[in-house]
């Protein structure tokens, strides 16, 4: 199961997958970052994880390569990592060159993974600073391509 709530008073975008795998084999989805570049990102815009620390001050960067060859780019800054339970980052848009764009939003995203039923649940929750930040990074499709991307992970566990 896999459900997308937006909720633009609380401003929060909130995904909720759930996986026939233990909570180590979804979190390791996240810190492997061949494991990350199979599923990151929608399947027609794979991504390529050039940085990934995921420890607390870590940065990740990674660019997304579109149908056409177009390259989008993009980091978190880790700033909480309690293994195999949770990971907490800022998200946001890089140029060419792997700078932040501080023209773009960013947003505060936490994972949390929890064993449920025999298996794991995994809940992603983004909190954006304002209505309009959400508002524009939803029109650009973030919460269509989310849903898209944790859909591929099923197939990478066992």
């Amino acid at each position: 199961m896999k459900s997308v709530d937006k909720d633009l008073d609380a401003l929060t975008l909130t995904l909720v997958a759930e996986f026939s795998a233990t909570t180590e084999q979804v979190w390791n989805l996240w810190a492997d970052p061949r494991k990350l570049e199979q599923w990151w990102g929608p399947p027609t815009y794979p991504a390529t994880v050039v940085d990934h620390d995921l420890t607390p001050g870590g940065e990740v960067t990674y660019y997304m390569t579109g149908p056409e060859g177009d390259k989008h780019h993009a980091w978190w800054r880790m700033t909480a990592v309690d293994e195999p339970k949770s990971l907490e980052f800022i998200d946001g848009f890089a140029d060419a060159d792997g700078k932040p764009v501080d023209t773009m939003p960013t947003n505060t995203t936490t994972v949390n993974f929890s064993p449920y039923d025999g298996g794991t649940r995994m809940e992603l929750r983004s909190v954006f600073d304002t209505r309009e930040q959400m508002e524009q990074l939803i029109s650009m499709g973030m919460d269509e391509g989310l849903k898209a991307s944790i859909g591929q992970m099923d197939a990478l566990l066992p």
